[in-house]
């Protein structure tokens, strides 16, 4: 297990390995989170360092609230494979709409006419 840290100013998440550093880099615009890069030099790649950020990157997001746009293609890619995590995020994604679509204080009129 690598040691992930956030650093939140920076909107960065890094781990250290073997004095490498792989990291992961968002942006925030209100409550979406945009994955915009994630990259871990060759000489430590291949052991799951860069899963490891994607973990730490989608639990800070759940945690706080955040939609996850990743516009990454490994993100992108992560998010597909792990589709416990897309399938949660789509149905929260399906409510939200919904909400919209319907808001509470304007209910849709079912079978009466005027």
């Amino acid at each position: 297990m690598t040691e992930v840290n956030h650093d939140a100013a920076a909107h960065r998440f890094t781990a250290d390995v073997e004095g490498q550093r792989a990291v992961l880099d968002y942006t925030l615009s209100g409550d979406l989170m945009t994955i915009t890069h994630t990259g871990v030099p060759p000489s430590i790649g291949g052991r799951g360092i860069a899963a490891e950020l994607m973990r730490m990157a989608l639990e800070t997001a759940r945690t706080r609230g955040w939609k996850v746009n990743p516009v990454c293609s490994y993100a992108a890619r992560y998010i597909r494979e792990h589709s416990n995590w897309d399938k949660m995020h789509q149905d929260e994604l399906l409510d939200e709409a919904l909400e919209e679509t319907f808001p509470a204080s304007d209910p849709p009129s079912v079978g009466n006419s005027s």
